[in-house]
């Protein structure tokens, strides 16, 4: 895939440049041919090798003290299932534990009525047997996770993904900058600069299941393909051969 936007200038002095960030430097280039700015993507695909889950517990108790504690045993029976599955302590990240009070509406009085509180715990787990995601989402349900979300996939290491897709990008954007310059009478073009902001890889759909039968909770998993690469912008000028 690539993206170009094209901006002429008849420069006869100097172009000015100003990089990307805020309160960078101005730099002065002298030119003397016409100025050509292209903006290039590129994006190489390839198959994730990691794979993100959430996994949740919420429990509910008449006093704050309960909750917590009950919640704390339910999710220390998650986290067991998920090292038993061998994932290692730093690929498993505490994501977020919230106490609310519970309350209902009654109609008659119309009133709040206190029910209990409400603990709720969740991780963020990486797990790096992609084809075995299905199963440890299975794992987890049963070993008592109320909610799941995800799977995110990714390529964990993409530099060389990045790498070929700078690669083609450079290639076809001075095919077209040669391109621009024939038709304006050039011989060719000289690179001024490059900037580069990269993108990542890109996630599949959330998918996300609450508290369902130990049966149901098993379902089939496909990673299919993320895509990785580079956003480029490159200013050239155009130029005639000296002789």
């Amino acid at each position: 895939m690539i993206r170009y936007a094209l901006a002429l200038g008849l420069a006869s002095g100097t172009a000015a440049m100003v990089a990307a960030p805020v309160h960078a430097q101005e730099i002065e280039i002298e030119t003397h041919g016409p100025v050509i700015e292209l903006s290039v993507s590129e994006s190489v695909t390839a198959q994730p090798d990691l794979v993100t889950v959430g996994a949740g517990v919420t429990s509910r108790a008449a006093t704050a003290v309960e909750a917590m504690r009950l919640n704390s045993r339910q999710m220390q029976s998650v986290i067991d299932q998920i090292k038993a599955l061998g994932v290692e302590d730093k690929d498993i990240q505490t994501t977020g534990i919230n106490l609310n009070a519970q309350y209902d509406y009654d109609r008659n009085s119309q009133t709040q009525v206190f029910r209990g509180y409400q603990v709720s715990n969740r991780v963020s787990v990486k797990l790096r047997d992609v084809a075995g995601t299905g199963a440890a989402l299975d794992a987890l349900v049963s070993a008592g996770a109320t909610d799941l979300s995800g799977p995110t996939f990714s390529i964990e290491d993409d530099e060389s993904a990045k790498a070929m897709a700078r690669e083609r990008a450079i290639e076809r954007a001075q095919a077209r900058a040669q391109s621009y310059a024939k038709l304006f009478g050039y011989d060719g073009v000289e690179v001024m600069s490059v900037s580069e902001s990269l993108s990542g890889s890109s996630p599949a759909p959330q998918m996300v299941m609450r508290a369902m039968d130990a049966e149901a909770a098993a379902a089939p998993v496909q990673p299919g393909q993320v895509s990785t690469g580079v956003n480029l912008t490159i200013k050239y000028e155009m130029v005639r051969d000296e002789g």
